[in-house]
């Protein structure tokens, strides 16, 4: 019997992840945590063989996305992480495989894959949903750990913007044309794959660039 952790703060979703883990009678959902703090106290209290957990929750302590991840792996670099996200680009990914999890399901898609993702992660395979198997494949990216790199004047552009300047206030703080920031945010989002504003945030304050 396989021991599940898993995470998410609605419970509604909770209530349908435990159904359809427990529905083949090889797995139990041992705990269930309603955000990132009370997530790491169960996963170093309670035994378990797989952890599912939502990618962003709200957290007093402990951060969320890649913060939870990256720390799950230094205290616990066993346990097989099952990452739940709706952020579905291959920024976030990539990231994400490489922060240390072993299958990302997009959450349109969870009740279905999941049983497959808990099979896959048990036998030492990962697992990636259809549909972003398909983004992947559309970026042209055959490894899924290749983690895309922002040049510095990049990164920063894409932290001001997350931090809610336009493109005219950041050319006025770095003392660069609109035209110039405009191309610097262009190329960050085509480097991570991004193609909305809103992912574009999303990203920035996963990789820990805004609180």
């Amino acid at each position: 019997m396989l021991r599940v952790i898993i995470a998410d703060d609605h419970p509604i979703v909770r209530i349908g992840q435990k159904v359809v883990i427990e529905a083949n009678g090889r797995c139990k959902v041992v705990a269930e945590a309603d955000g990132p703090d009370q997530l790491l106290a169960l996963v170093d209290s309670t035994p378990c063989d797989i952890l599912v957990t939502d990618f962003a929750m709200p957290g007093n302590q402990q951060a969320d996305g890649y913060g939870l991840l990256g720390l799950m792996r230094r205290r616990h670099p066993d346990l097989p992480v099952i990452l739940v996200t709706m952020f579905a680009n291959v920024a976030t990914l990539r990231e994400s495989f490489a922060q240390g999890a072993r299958a990302i399901l997009a959450k349109s898609a969870s009740a279905r894959e999941l049983p497959l993702a808990i099979a896959a992660v048990s036998e030492g395979r990962t697992f990636v949903s259809e549909c972003l198997r398909a983004q992947l494949a559309e970026a042209g990216t055959g490894n899924q750990q290749a983690v895309p790199q922002l040049s510095g004047k990049e990164r920063e552009v894409v932290r001001m913007l997350a931090s809610g300047m336009t493109v005219s206030q950041i050319a006025a703080r770095v003392n660069r044309s609109i035209s110039t920031i405009s191309k610097q945010k262009s190329t960050a989002m085509t480097r991570l794959c991004i193609s909305t504003d809103v992912d574009l945030f999303a990203y920035a304050r996963a990789a820990g660039m805004v609180p």
